[in-house]
């Protein structure tokens, strides 16, 4: 059984909203539909109200590999290591795939957040994949602490800057994945969130990664949420899978970075429609017109690559003296066919 089959049918369980129910003091349009485009509701204090249930933009971004937009150099050796063996392995001890928590910063990325703003505190409750989490934020005036008992969600603290509400996090255990495809992190790491809530229905969200031991510098991104109305959030409960133990955890097969050197270059699926592959260390990856998103190919055989992000297969072609020529991207029921330019 391969891992990253098993992880996107875990998923499914976050695919859908359980009720329909007009939520109380939402603007409504002629309709009856909400008015995402109203003004942005405010607190007793005149700040921003964040109260409401907010999903993200969505898979296929920063969930899949935080570290997309950064350079090898930006990256401690040792890190970069880990996540090339996590991506051989195929995740197979990935804390999913053993019923343990996300970081938050996926679950904005994809899931379902419900956000409760009260005075000095507010609380977050994500849907999630595999787990439902929680955490809450301190707004009460205090700082972080100095040595906090590592935790999974770490301990927050928020400020307000003008409109704009600064969230401080820190004290994290080291156990989880930045992302699925396997970056670790320290327990330095601090998350730095900034959520301005624009409208009704729209929230910027900007992310700050900072973790001197994992990566030579900080780093951001932005995760734009939208309010989901009228609907409510699903339990999700991780059952442990007595099929873990028997997953292959990856393939055996080994390509040193001198001959992986021989399938990267550009690629073409249709005019207009390119496709790049490029290596890092000893990892190609497959990268697909302007998305920034890079898929990681593990070699199955000198032919075959296994996508690591879903499981579909990459097959290369080679011409008589054994140039690569192209190849076709098995992808679900749809085989794409590239030719090297």
């Amino acid at each position: 059984m391969k891992l990253g089959f098993a992880l996107l049918a875990l998923a499914s369980v976050a695919s859908a909203q359980w009720l329909d129910y007009p939520a109380p003091g939402i603007p409504r349009l002629p309709n009856g539909k909400p008015n995402l485009s109203a003004p942005a509701p405010r607190a007793v204090d005149g700040h921003p109200d964040l109260t409401g249930i907010w999903a993200g933009p969505g898979t296929g971004g920063y969930e899949r590999n935080i570290a997309r937009d950064l350079k090898p150099a930006d990256i401690q050796p040792w890190a970069e290591a880990i996540y090339q063996q996590r991506v051989y392995n195929e995740g197979k001890d990935a804390p999913r795939a053993n019923c343990l928590p996300d970081p938050f910063v996926y679950y904005h990325a994809v899931d379902t957040q419900r956000i409760v703003q009260t005075p000095g505190l507010i609380i977050v409750l994500y849907q999630g994949t595999t787990n439902s989490q929680h955490r809450e934020i301190f707004t009460d005036g205090r700082k972080l602490p100095a040595d906090p008992n590592p935790t999974w969600m770490g301990y927050s603290v928020g400020h307000w800057d003008g409109d704009t509400l600064v969230v401080e996090t820190a004290g994290f255990n080291d156990r989880s994945w930045l992302d699925i495809e396997g970056h670790p992190h320290s327990e330095a790491l601090k998350v730095t969130e900034r959520f301005h809530r624009r409208d009704l229905g729209h929230m910027d969200l900007d992310i700050t990664i900072d973790d001197p031991k994992t990566f030579t510098r900080p780093f951001s991104l932005s995760m734009p949420q939208h309010l989901t109305p009228d609907t409510d959030l699903i339990e999700s409960v991780c059952e442990n899978d007595r099929s873990v133990t028997h997953m292959l955890g990856g393939t055996s097969v080994r390509m040193t970075s001198e001959a992986l050197t021989k399938y990267t270059g550009n690629y073409e699926f249709s005019p207009g429609n390119p496709a790049y592959i490029t290596r890092e260390g000893d990892l190609l990856f497959l990268r697909m017109g302007t998305n920034p998103l890079k898929l990681p190919l593990v070699p199955d055989s000198e032919k075959v690559f296994i996508s690591r992000t879903n499981g579909d297969l990459l097959e290369f072609s080679f011409d008589p003296k054994g140039a690569v020529t192209g190849f076709v991207f098995h992808q679900g029921n749809a085989n794409r066919k590239a030719v090297r330019k």
